[in-house]
């Protein structure tokens, strides 16, 4: 017998590791948001690529002379853990007919491997118990994030069996802890059943398994003996439709000893089985390809999965950029808008020309006041309509429709009336702030009776009069001087579109916030990328 401790699968490589850890990085950040076509696949695939990297690839690199890791799985029912039982020679996994059965993973390795299981260089996401009071190692996971672990000699060393979760679990969680254990295999025994061995996850998991080149066995389970030959017959030549006609496969008849699968089956009926784990742990040649064929496959699959991961990256950029040039536009649009109305004197009208048709008897507070306010009431209805045709936008388009049905997708309006008064006044108060200074420099060249009140109110008039406001730049040149009321008209003007610009600005970043918050930059696919060759280099 070859001890683990003495063979290493594979050597030791610090910078391909390190650029493994780089790539890990990477894909750890990618984010794949919006529900566009190819977005849920590379959900998937990244988490996949994590825990192949965190629970097999890494780990197995780092510590090359670990034990094997054999992770049965297959669909509900199929007779999991009675086959680990039977392996093993005693019942270490539950195995009854009530479904889900397994729903905490259990391992089982030789005594002297116990180290290797209890570190948790492998599945870190999962707290260790061993079985037996006071044996649990716990690593500061939640309670129902566990994995059992029992050691028994009849296992050779070198190798362990890991009993997994449904893979089609009514339990979302037990789903997916059973793809997580099996990316952290060096070997996959998939077990199905006479019954279900035509099913398409079963297949799933087949395919899965030929596009990463893992070393993998069947197993078809609770044949009926009356139809062994036939079933099995047929299994063969499906898996040899679908180029796996070389993987090892291994038949468990239907018998009364493993009937309601409570019990153990007859170790004649797995001994194929156990003596082709056994070579792979015992024989030095057989265990280096093994674990290398995994890891290589593995590796092979990043060449494909990586640049599918970019390419759905640029997709949800795509979107994001899409998104955000819809809304600028949108913004932009009700910039010229704004402009054009202030231009044609818009904000001179109801309240507000009442106002100045009965100025200065209604007091300039008054005109002042009513300026202000159309200005804000133009600036609501463009700000609402840029919102409206943003939304427009999205709506026709599945990014934009999304991010409007998460709660905060739509504007606070009250919040956004009361930015643009607040808006409003502060460009109030820097007019009347020049209104002041213009008229101290008037009263230096003998305009002593300017008043700085009433220059602010016709300044206002002007700005936002258009030609109806030409009376009151003729009152306004009288009252401070021609040079000093262009100035004042020129400087008050620039401010105004200085406090619009900005308003509108503010705005249009509001409703970008959501798509910003999603992270989904252009670096994202080049990162991807950038990592993928950097592990090929190192290759």
């Amino acid at each position: 017998m070859v001890h683990s401790a003495t063979v290493a699968i594979l050597d030791v490589r610090p910078d391909l590791l390190d650029a493994l850890s780089a790539l890990r990085d990477r894909v750890d950040v990618a984010r794949f948001p919006f529900p566009l076509p190819g977005a849920a696949r590379a959900r998937r695939t990244r988490q996949e690529l994590l825990a192949q990297l965190d629970d097999y690839l890494v780990p197995r690199l780092r510590t090359p002379e670990a034990p094997l890791l054999a992770v049965v799985g297959g669909s509900t029912g199929a007779g999991k853990s009675t086959l680990v039982n039977s392996l093993v020679g005693r019942r270490v996994s539950e195995a009854g007919v009530l479904r889900p059965t397994t729903r905490t993973p259990v391992l089982v390795c030789h005594p002297a491997d116990r180290a290797w299981f209890a570190d948790p260089r492998i599945l870190p996401g999962l707290a260790r118990a061993w079985a037996g009071p006071g044996t649990q190692d716990d690593y500061g996971c939640a309670e129902d994030e566990l994995l059992r672990l029992e050691t028994d000699d009849a296992l050779p060393r070198g190798l362990a069996l890991l009993d997994a979760p449904d893979i089609d679990s009514l339990v979302t969680r037990n789903r997916e802890l059973a793809a997580e254990l099996i990316c952290a295999a060096d070997i996959w025994i998939l077990v199905t059943t006479a019954s279900r061995y035509a099913d398409a996850l079963p297949w799933h998991l087949l395919r899965t398994a030929k596009e990463y080149d893992v070393t993998l066995a069947t197993v078809l389970d609770r044949v009926p003996h009356q139809i062994v030959e036939d079933v099995s017959r047929h299994y063969a030549a499906l898996l040899t439709k679908a180029g796996l006609g070389d993987v090892p496969r291994f038949t468990v008849p239907e018998l009364p000893e493993s009937a309601g699968g409570g019990g153990l089956l007859p170790q004649t009926a797995v001994a194929a089985l156990r003596q082709w784990l056994t070579h792979h742990a015992e024989d030095p040649a057989a265990r280096r390809q093994a674990a290398h064929r995994t890891v290589v496959g593995v590796l092979d699959s990043l060449r494909a999965r990586m640049p599918a991961l970019a390419s759905a990256s640029a997709v949800q950029h795509a979107a994001a950029v899409r998104l955000a040039r819809g809304a600028e536009d949108a913004y932009a649009e009700a910039a010229v808008r704004i402009d054009d109305a202030v231009t044609a004197g818009v904000p001179l009208a109801g309240e507000a020309l009442a106002r100045w048709l009965e100025y200065p008897h209604c007091g300039r507070e008054a005109l002042q006041s009513a300026l202000a306010e159309e200005l804000a009431t133009l600036l609501r209805t463009e700000i609402d309509a840029a919102d409206e045709r943003t939304a427009s936008g999205w709506r026709r388009d599945r990014a934009g429709a999304a991010l409007l049905a998460e709660p905060d997708g739509r504007p606070d309006r009250a919040a956004t009336a009361d930015r643009i008064d607040a808006g409003v006044a502060r460009w109030r108060c820097g007019l009347t702030d020049l209104a002041y200074a213009e008229v101290r420099a008037a009263r230096d060249v003998e305009r002593a009776g300017a008043d700085p009140e009433d220059a602010a109110a016709l300044l206002a008039t002007v700005l936002l009069g258009g030609r109806r406001g030409s009376a009151a730049g003729e009152r306004l040149a009288e009252t401070v001087g021609a040079q000093a009321a262009l100035r004042m008209r020129d400087r008050a003007r620039e401010e105004l579109e200085a406090g619009v610009a900005g308003l509108l600005r503010g705005e249009c970043e509001r409703r970008l916030a959501l798509v910003d918050s999603l992270d989904v930059t252009a670096q994202q696919q080049s990162s991807l990328i950038a990592a993928l060759s950097l592990l090929q280099k190192e290759r």
